[in-house]
């Protein structure tokens, strides 16, 4: 007698297509039956209807796992925020803020004109009303962004229809800005968004409200620049978004017509372009190395909606996934060497996160941040300046208009020991270009240059492109050097930083002698060509004096203390 015809097996089964057919019968059929016989069952019957049962409910989603599953927010304390900051009051959307390890700019309110301040990381607290301010636009500034390979270089747009690129002086400013490096000149409506290659030193994309994309060479003596170098006219309304990819080879854009479209940003062809009517776009960006693109949005039912799309395929998004019936624009945020998404709604509290995969469903929900506070705008810091001991992955710097506040916050993986996680920080994009201007413009596309994290750790890049001057202050101790190792390993080179005295010396002696000009100015440090470089070499040197000063008076206090004890030390000996 095989399995089937054990009565007891006939009876469940009489059991299960009598429940099915009657009133509780429903859509999963034999998942919704009771097994109430159990008398005169074998064991092996049992295991044959528990196997059935399992394939049957095996459709049901597994449990994904996710070493980013538990990330967590940390706001930080009253005392490591920016307080009584007058953010502006711009509805432009744009995030009005930019970090890298040194500085913080935050667009200001201005009662003429445009300005922004530019405020050390470290320069915590509440902000003096009479702080100064980088102002040198007569139109609101609707974006800024740093240079990615000079922490002291940063560009600035506004409604003037000009571009500015600013340096940024290593020292405290001691009064308003004015005087910019360079002036560009080519849009003729209001200039919305800057994006600066990840690639190519010296090269700026900038998009305005007369529907062009313009491409800037920087790399160039010309304060004044009237002509880009390329004018991409295919857009038909307003550019809502730029996104490149990680070697700059491809333009991403969304446009006030809803289209997402594909560029390449040297020729200004469009590669490829969706028009979904399911899904109106706002803002897009690469996903990586994943070869997907992520876009936010609203859906036909003016629900915001979150699309990841095929990068060779724009006909229909892969997969759409609906948030809610806000009306305030989501900012995406990707991490491309964790895979996370961080979403960020204008006027919301909260930050969501995924996590991306190039298998469906594509998009996985992790867990979000709350806070009560809305945020104006937000500020991302660049890999290089997290605390790694901490295990921060990434870090927010949230604008609060109401309070006057810039709350940083951490996104932290919760791990017990302090040791460096190698799991959590792949290599990442360093601060040093892959290609120059010139090289990107004949053609040429390259990978960034990678870095560990670790400290004092090596550098992995097929080839590094030295700047000219270091892009950012080393916090590194000065007796380490920073190793860089071609990628095939046959050959490498060190980063001078400093070297063994006796080695530094023997290297420095043919150099000894250096060139001095008529006034005893070095030429490594050349007399002040403007106004403004001659009034903060003015203010350098009356703090300078103020400090010699107050040192000369302490000078001058001890000697006559020494001179009192001196006598007092003779008139006790000539007493005894």
């Amino acid at each position: 007698m095989n399995l089937g015809q054990w009565p007891a097996v006939q009876d469940c089964r009489q059991q299960k297509t009598q429940w099915n057919e009657g009133s509780h019968a429903s859509e999963e059929g034999d998942l919704t039956w009771p097994i109430t016989c159990s008398v005169g069952v074998p064991t092996k019957a049992w295991s044959h209807l528990a196997d059935d049962r399992k394939l049957k409910m095996s459709w049901r989603p597994q449990y994904r796992s996710s070493k980013f599953r538990h990330v967590f927010g940390k706001p930080a304390s009253k005392e490591n925020c920016y307080d009584s900051v007058p953010i502006t009051h711009s509805v432009h959307d744009s995030h009005f803020c930019a970090v890298n390890p040194c500085f913080i700019a935050v667009v200001t309110e201005c009662s003429c004109g445009g300005a922004f301040f530019v405020i050390p990381l470290n320069q915590t607290g509440k902000l003096d009303p009479h702080y100064p301010r980088v102002c040198g636009h007569r139109g609101n500034v609707l974006d800024i962004k740093w240079n990615p390979f000079n922490d002291f270089e940063i560009a600035s747009c506004s409604e003037d229809t000009t571009i500015k690129i600013w340096d940024i002086p290593k020292q405290l400013l001691t009064r308003n800005l004015t005087a910019c490096k360079k002036e560009l000149m080519g849009h003729t409506r209001r200039v919305g968004l800057l994006e600066w290659h990840p690639t190519a030193a010296n090269i700026l994309f900038s998009s305005g409200y007369d529907f062009k994309v313009m491409v800037w060479n920087l790399d160039t003596k010309e304060s004044v620049i009237m002509n880009p170098v390329r004018t991409i006219t295919c857009h038909q309304g307003t550019i809502l978004s730029m996104s490149f990819n990680t070697n700059g080879s491809l333009l991403a854009t969304t446009c006030k017509d809803r289209k997402i479209r594909i560029l390449d940003p040297r020729a200004g062809a469009v590669l490829q372009e969706a028009n979904c009517t399911e899904h109106r776009a706002n803002k897009v960006l690469f996903l990586g190395h994943l070869n997907k693109l992520l876009s936010t949005g609203t859906s036909r039912w003016n629900n915001r909606q979150l699309a990841v799309w095929d990068q060779d395929n724009l006909s229909k998004p892969l997969s759409e996934v609906d948030l809610d019936g806000s009306s305030g624009v989501l900012f995406p945020f990707y991490d491309v060497d964790t895979n996370m998404l961080y979403v960020v709604g204008k006027g919301d509290g909260n930050i969501r996160y995924y996590e991306v995969s190039a298998d469906k469903p594509h998009l996985s929900y992790l867990t979000e941040y709350r806070s009560h506070s809305p945020q104006k705008g937000m500020g991302v810091m660049p890999k290089r300046g997290l605390d790694v001991t901490s295990c921060e992955i990434f870090r927010f710097y949230k604008l609060i208009t109401s309070k006057g506040l810039i709350e940083p916050i951490s996104m932290i993986v919760p791990r017990r020991s302090e040791s460096y996680q190698e799991d959590i920080y792949p290599p990442t994009a360093g601060a040093w270009p892959s290609l120059t201007a010139q090289e990107w413009l004949r053609g040429m596309n390259k990978e960034p240059v990678m870095v560990s994290l670790r400290p004092c750790s090596e550098l992995l890049s097929p080839e590094l492109l030295l700047p000219e001057r270091p892009p950012s202050v080393s916090t590194a101790p000065s007796n380490q050097t920073e190793k860089v190792v071609v990628e095939d390993g046959r050959r490498s080179f060190s980063l001078p930083e400093e070297k063994a005295p006796r080695q530094a010396a023997a290297e420095r002696r043919p150099e000894e002698k250096t060139a001095r000009l008529t006034n005893g100015f070095d030429m490594e440090c050349p007399p002040p060509k403007t106004e403004n470089e001659l009034l903060q070499m003015f203010y350098r040197q009356q703090e300078e004096i103020r400090r010699l000063r107050e040192l000369l008076t302490q000078r001058e206090v001890q000697a006559k203390q020494l001179e009192l004890e001196v006598k007092n030390s003779r008139m006790g000996s000539e007493r005894f």
